[in-house]
């Protein structure tokens, strides 16, 4: 988001992807990210700009990440380069036997034995991860998301986006889950990520905090309570000081003040860029609806405590769209009061007001109207697997699923 000095609420917006390279045959883990962009680049590198959109490669040499190259307002036209994209990424690594697999974990991924971290420019950084929180395993390894990153220019705008942010973050499950299968088993949790990702810091437990952020709306607060906090936890293990705050919060969605956004990390990548796009506008409507104290005032939504939030988030990555929510606190914060709902049925009823406030929804209805009727990817994944999580079931459920991402349509 720091392409210029700042930009506004909602002007423009920063997209990650993540996917795991895998066997064209087996679809395990292929440790080739370097390989991939030095063939890309021409040069070793950890990013090639191609176009609107950036391949790059942060800890685990498996996950290969794209993202958009510069803050974008027209996510209609994103989309569709996020799937040309992963066409050329493809188109490179069929040389090799090695093809593009997405959803928000790999299902029968061993990462205590088949990690290897990302060993050029930064590896002093990620090995100092590993020593300290050991990364040979989920939540480290095993993980593919995607990032959402929303712009603010003053404090004002932090204040009424932070406040929008942490009342979103607990349904945004509900819609992208696509974690449901973990170490060839069934999880209790259709978002394994998530659960993987609450235990990953558990060593030094302030990183993650309760993954919804604290209720802090202004920026000196922020830097005293959260950078402050990340620095105390982690010196007595930054012994060659090479931990920076801003990496270290681990959070749900961290506020990084020197780009002026904040980044949403709770969301599982789809099987196809064009529903991971259409979740993001979807929370883009939801969080200008809030922003516009549509259903409650910006003092009231302040009010909603972490605690209840964080609650509700492992709640909905646990059951994903079927979860009910009765919480009466958190309800009201979108108009309803009374009763309960399925968190499938109040992303129906928040879309409709969601359209008001974000044009570019009309584009992606279809593929979040296919979600609300057919399930959360998780959900569809778990009634394709059914009963049978042998390895060659798994593996013609992933391959459908790596075919989707490459001709970008749903999995059914």
């Amino acid at each position: 988001m720091n392409k210029r000095m700042r930009w506004s609420l909602f002007e423009a917006f920063g997209i990650e992807l993540e996917y795991m390279l895998v066997d064209r045959q087996s679809l395990d883990v292929k440790a080739v990210a370097d390989r991939l962009l030095e063939a890309a680049a021409g040069k070793p590198t950890s990013d090639f700009e191609a176009g609107p959109i950036t391949w790059s490669n942060e800890l685990a040499l498996h996950v290969i990440e794209l993202k958009g190259t510069m803050p974008n307002s027209d996510l209609v036209a994103l989309a569709d380069s996020f799937q040309q994209a992963v066409c050329e990424i493809q188109a490179s690594l069929d040389a090799i036997g090695i093809r593009l697999l997405p959803t928000g974990m790999h299902p029968w991924m061993d990462p205590a034995i088949e990690t290897v971290l990302w060993p050029h420019d930064y590896a002093e950084v990620y090995q100092a991860y590993h020593d300290v929180f050991g990364c040979f395993r989920h939540g480290w390894a095993n993980v593919q998301s995607v990032h959402l990153n929303l712009p603010f220019a003053t404090e004002e705008e932090f204040s009424c986006l932070h406040a929008a942010v942490r009342i979103l973050l607990p349904i945004l499950p509900a819609l992208s889950a696509s974690s449901p299968i973990m170490d060839r088993r069934l999880g209790d949790w259709r978002d394994m990520r998530m659960q993987a990702v609450r235990g990953a810091c558990a060593r030094v437990p302030f990183l993650t905090g309760q993954i919804v952020p604290e209720a802090i709306f202004d920026e000196v607060t922020y830097r005293q309570q959260i950078f402050r906090g990340l620095e105390e936890a982690i010196a007595p293990y930054n012994t060659k000081d090479v931990f920076d705050a801003n990496f270290l919060n681990s959070r749900g969605a961290i506020a990084r003040f020197d780009r002026g956004s904040i980044e949403i990390r709770v969301m599982d990548v789809q099987e196809f860029p064009r529903a991971d796009i259409a979740i993001c506008v979807a929370a883009v409507g939801v969080l200008k609806a809030l922003v516009a104290g549509h259903w409650q005032s910006l003092d009231s939504q302040k009010l909603v405590t972490t605690e209840s939030l964080s609650s509700l988030l492992n709640s909905i990555s646990r059951e994903a769209e079927s979860t009910v929510i009765e919480d009466p606190g958190f309800l009201r914060q979108f108009g309803i009061l009374s009763g309960s709902i399925s968190a499938g049925d109040l992303w129906k009823h928040l879309l409709s007001v969601a359209e008001i406030y974000e044009p570019m929804l009309v584009s992606f209805r279809p593929a979040l109207d296919f979600i609300l009727q057919h399930g959360s990817l998780a959900s569809r994944i778990e009634r394709a697997a059914g009963n049978d999580l042998s390895q060659p079931h798994l593996l013609e459920v992933y391959q459908r699923l790596s075919r989707c991402l490459l001709v970008g349509e749903a999995f059914r």
